[in-house]
């Protein structure tokens, strides 16, 4: 039997569908690629550069902020230095005072040695008497073996190393000299190397008055000028700018050791200064209160020559050397 053919038409349904779902396609395309056009992606841009400008500004403030805090916080560092250093002091002049109280209510016998005479002592003269009566004074003027006449007090203190380990007892006993001598004309303290406690009165008289004892007293709780545990220079210095012959001026020289050169030679260097008068009388009083260098056995050779120097040049110069000892403490 023979076969029908068929005829074969180029374009079919089939292949408009396809056509046609091509052209959909493209359509869908262009229609998505609008929101990408150049105005939405310029929009984009200038939102992401305003938002990292304010990202920025934000940033800055914090900085500025935290360079704020800082500085509070090394204020804040610097006074918390400043207290502790204050407690600190504060703490030692606590130990001081404690010290200095523990040893006043000790019941030691002793303590109540010849020196204790000073803190008892008072001058008994009028004016009468003293203009009547000669610089060098008859012995039961003399408290402690020290004279106290003399109407102008010089204190010249050894303020090294050494000196401040025993601190506390060179108050004390400064304080008792105070004591000998009620009230006086004028003061003045400086150490062995002419350096005045108070700068503002240097060269010039301190006039005497409770408030200014009191001073003193709180002063050398926290006075540590340099020194050379050389007692020559600020007596020579004491004597040069303070001496005058309508004054009674007594030195008093506290130390604990002589670093100098030859003993021989400070004390014709003060006997040229502080000449005798026809009557045989120095121009001021020089007396001596030793330290001891160290507590226990043979004391050193520089205490030893300060110990020597110091008492001829006591009794040349009209005063008296007191030399303390451990258990005076």
């Amino acid at each position: 039997m023979a076969r029908r053919k068929r005829n074969i038409e180029a374009f079919s349904l089939s292949f408009i569908d396809c056509i046609c779902c091509g052209f959909g396609a493209i359509v869908l395309l262009l229609v998505l690629s609008k929101i990408y056009e150049p105005v939405i992606l310029e929009k984009t841009t200038e939102d992401l550069a305003q938002l990292i400008a304010k990202l920025q500004e934000e940033l800055f403030d914090i900085r500025g902020d935290t360079l704020v805090i800082n500085r509070a916080l090394g204020v804040v560092q610097m006074e918390t230095s400043e207290t502790k250093l204050r407690l600190t002091t504060l703490q030692k002049e606590l130990n001081t005072i404690q010290g200095q109280y523990d040893l006043l209510n000790t019941d030691d016998p002793a303590l109540n040695l010849d020196e204790g005479d000073l803190r008892a002592a008072r001058q008994r003269l009028t004016e009468e008497m003293l203009n009547l009566r000669p610089f060098r004074r008859a012995p039961d003027d003399a408290v402690g073996g020290i004279p106290v006449d003399s109407e102008y007090i010089i204190f010249v203190i050894d303020t090294s190393g050494s000196m401040q380990g025993k601190w506390g007892w060179v108050e004390q006993k400064l304080s008792q000299v105070l004591n000998v001598y009620p009230q006086v004309k004028g003061l003045q303290i400086m150490n062995d190397n002419g350096s005045y406690m108070f700068k503002q009165y240097g060269g010039t008289w301190i006039e005497d008055s409770p408030q200014v004892r009191e001073a003193i007293k709180n002063q050398m709780r926290v006075w540590q000028d340099f020194s050379d545990s050389n007692p020559s220079d600020g007596i020579t210095y004491a004597i040069e700018n303070f001496w005058s012959p309508d004054k009674k001026i007594s030195l008093y020289v506290f130390g604990d050791d002589f670093q100098g050169g030859s003993m021989e030679s400070v004390l014709r260097q003060i006997d040229k200064l502080n000449i005798e008068d026809e009557n045989g009388d120095r121009r001021v009083r020089i007396h001596a209160i030793g330290f001891p260098l160290g507590f226990s056995g043979t004391p050193s050779a520089s205490s030893q020559k300060f110990a020597g120097l110091m008492r001829v040049m006591c009794e040349r110069n009209g005063g008296t050397f007191v030399a303390l000892t451990e258990r005076q403490r």
